[in-house]
């Protein structure tokens, strides 16, 4: 177990030393497996990790969805969605971000990636936001918490990563994203409702909308509507796998951008390499993460862990509530899917001992993601949006986004207490 420790150590003191936490894992896994076993069968055993991770038929699942992502960001379809929420309630006040919450919800069951949804939404949504007068603060940290919806409504990227590496049903994984992911949008509307109330010029009331242009508003989601049930539809239904439904949903993305006219050679070629740099950035991650949990699993820490745990006599939920703690601490400080990787090789085999459902767990990660996504100092959709918005002091953007973090933590919390709405619709597959 020592020797494990002092690899996650080394970890941090390289992250410290601004070495991307990618190669830094794969450094002390490296080098700590040569150590432990000779540098022979490490050789090997990484050659094999590349291999096996290149190749893998169950991965592809990641760059297709990534790639269905943006198409449909290309196909203007983010935009029906803001304008048919905004139709609806944009006369309230609070309520563009209202709608916008709305429309992160329902771009995040066709693109799988908070990042993408939280950048999507910034160019999208703040500039309406911006020419009714709405306050700063409230505009980005609506927009950075709504993104991370992007990883809870399926698809998610990091529910299939997770499923992949541990081994869970990812059609089961994807149903139990549902209920908790309209609830942390319920509860992230909330939360602007609780700010309006106390600050109403924050965010003005727009314009009304008739009744025919609200039908005709929602008329135009009708490609999003399609795109999810035909993909999660298919999976939940059994008609297909959940890579299958990935390249489905990237076919039928790709082709409403084409038949609306946005993709020319140009717009064609930078999507598939925005996918290809970012199917790439987690490949490493997941390379990495592979060598440095061959080592871990190597040393005795996973064993020794469950036992210390058996010994001390905890109740199982203290250890889970024990286990969320830690990912709200990594979160500050670390790149989300490296910390998830990073940590599953040690917590994962604890949480099947004390006999909890993987699929809870799993979604237990997802949410705490989410706080991780908004939490100061290296919350990457603050950083996002801090790129695409020069003109919005940093503040602005950590203030917004540190006020919505409470209603993400109260669905944690909720989740926590009552596994059930997790669990609840993934009874219903087999």
């Amino acid at each position: 177990m020592n020797e494990a420790l002092l690899g996650f150590a080394a970890v941090f003191v390289l992250a410290l030393l601004r070495v991307p936490l990618a190669f830094a894992m794969g450094l002390v896994g490296y080098v700590g497996l040569g150590l432990m076993r000779g540098w022979g069968p490490t050789a090997a055993a990484a050659a094999q990790v590349v291999y096996d991770s290149g190749f893998a038929y169950t991965l592809s699942v990641v760059p297709l969805f990534i790639l269905m992502g943006n198409f449909v960001a290309r196909a203007g379809l983010a935009h029906e969605l803001f304008r048919a929420a905004f139709a609806f309630v944009g006369h309230r006040r609070g309520g563009l971000a209202h709608a916008t919450i709305m429309a992160c919800a329902g771009f995040g069951a066709i693109c799988g990636s908070s990042i993408a949804t939280a950048a999507t939404m910034t160019k999208v949504a703040y500039p309406s936001m911006k020419k009714l007068g709405y306050a700063d603060y409230l505009s980005t940290g609506v927009i950075a918490a709504g993104g991370t919806l992007g990883i809870m409504i399926p698809p998610s990227t990091i529910m299939v990563i997770y499923g992949i590496v541990t081994e869970t049903h990812i059609g089961k994984l994807f149903a139990a994203g549902v209920v908790p992911g309209l609830l942390c949008a319920g509860l992230l509307m909330t939360g602007v409702a609780w700010i309006i109330r106390r600050h109403p010029e924050a965010g003005p009331a727009g314009q009304r909308v008739d009744w025919p242009e609200r039908w005709a508003a929602l008329r135009d989601i009708w490609g999003v509507a399609l795109l999810v049930v035909l993909v999660l539809g298919g999976i939940y239904g059994g008609w297909f796998t959940a890579t299958e439904g990935a390249g489905i949903g990237a076919s039928g993305a790709f082709a409403f951008a084409l038949t609306r006219g946005s993709l020319s050679r140009r717009v064609l070629f930078d999507v598939l390499a925005e996918s290809a740099r970012t199917t790439a950035m987690l490949f490493t991650i997941l390379i990495a993460a592979a060598m440095f949990s061959n080592f871990v699993n190597y040393t005795s820490m996973p064993s020794d862990l469950k036992a210390g745990i058996t010994h001390l006599g905890l109740p199982p939920l203290v250890v889970i509530a024990a286990m969320m703690g830690v990912y709200v601490v990594l979160g500050t400080i670390m790149e989300e899917l490296s910390m998830v990787l990073l940590t599953i090789p040690v917590f994962f085999p604890v949480v099947t001992q004390l006999g909890f459902d993987p699929v809870w767990f799993g979604v237990l990660i997802v949410l705490v993601v989410q706080v991780g996504l908004i939490s100061p100092p290296v919350g990457m959709n603050m950083f996002v949006m801090n790129a695409l918005l020069k003109q919005v002091p940093m503040s602005q953007i950590f203030r917004g986004s540190a006020i919505f973090c409470l209603p993400l933590v109260v669905g944690l919390l909720l989740v926590l207490v009552f596994p059930q709405l997790a669990l609840w619709l993934p009874g219903f597959i087999k």
